[in-house]
């Protein structure tokens, strides 16, 4: 299970993890789960082209991530977030259908795009996901306080001179880079439920940043050994322990907050 290619498996999708749960804390608290959504699968078009013309994916979804990034952060000032981030969305997948039916390898191309191919990680492949990951990181860190801000109280940052219009930009491009070295390996679809599921349960759980953010992280790893380990065991989809690991985590941490509350109320 750690030898081989499997090794590269678990270095990979652990430093995945590691990005979708701090992008995903960020993208829950700042109420862009849409985006979230719509950035990796957008992005499938950029990967599906790629492969098409022969060139690295990661770089085709680099480029795509980012100008549906672009475009949304520049044109949600203008209109409505929800129906900008819907059509641009909309514009990606149309060109991912058009890149896919000229491709010859439609069913197997596809597939791995959209649900990932964890198993099939190559050593070369793990130094870009990893540097890729690493700036993602350091990103988020650089602006930590910013995005905080900006997220939690929107009106104090203004009157602080915080743009929040820079800071949406800022953290739409973090989730592209995010988007472009996660894609290949979980997938558009998974990448997704790794993002908004452990974020969302971490919230559940506790109001506070520093600890939701560790929670976060915590849990994305958490269901991402256990899908691994349980798919080599198994062969069951990827997906289907990703899906439902996110699921669950979020069910209990919404269980324990209830549970909390009475007692709480006892106390008082």
């Amino acid at each position: 299970m750690f030898t081989g290619l499997m090794a590269n498996t678990w270095i990979a999708a652990s430093v995945v993890a590691v990005i979708a749960g701090m992008t995903g804390y960020f993208a829950v608290l700042r109420g862009q789960t849409f985006a979230a959504h719509a950035i990796p699968n957008g992005a499938f078009a950029g990967a599906a082209g790629a492969s098409l013309i022969g060139v690295n994916v990661i770089v085709g979804l680099a480029v795509v991530a980012v100008a549906g990034a672009l475009g949304i952060g520049a044109l949600g000032s203008k209109a409505r977030h929800d129906v900008i981030t819907a059509l641009t969305l909309v514009l990606m997948l149309g060109l991912g259908a058009v890149f896919v039916s000229m491709s010859t390898q439609y069913a197997q191309e596809t597939y791995s795009l959209l649900f990932g191919q964890v198993t099939g990680v190559s050593q070369g492949e793990v130094a870009p996901i990893a540097g890729l990951g690493l700036a993602a990181a350091l990103a988020i860190g650089v602006a930590f306080r910013p995005l905080m801000l900006t997220s939690a109280l929107p009106e104090v940052a203004e009157a602080r001179g915080v743009s929040t219009r820079k800071v949406d930009l800022y953290f739409l491009l973090v989730m592209a880079v995010a988007t472009s070295m996660t894609v290949p390996v979980v997938g558009a679809l998974l990448m997704f439920s790794l993002m908004i599921g452990p974020a969302a349960a971490a919230r559940s759980v506790t109001a506070r940043p520093g600890v939701a953010l560790a929670l976060s992280v915590a849990i994305a790893l958490a269901i991402t050994w256990l899908s691994i380990a349980l798919f080599y065991r198994t062969n069951w989809p990827l997906g289907f322990f990703v899906g439902t690991g996110g699921a669950l985590f979020y069910l209990v941490g919404l269980g324990a907050r209830r549970l909390a509350v009475p007692r709480s109320l006892t106390r008082s």
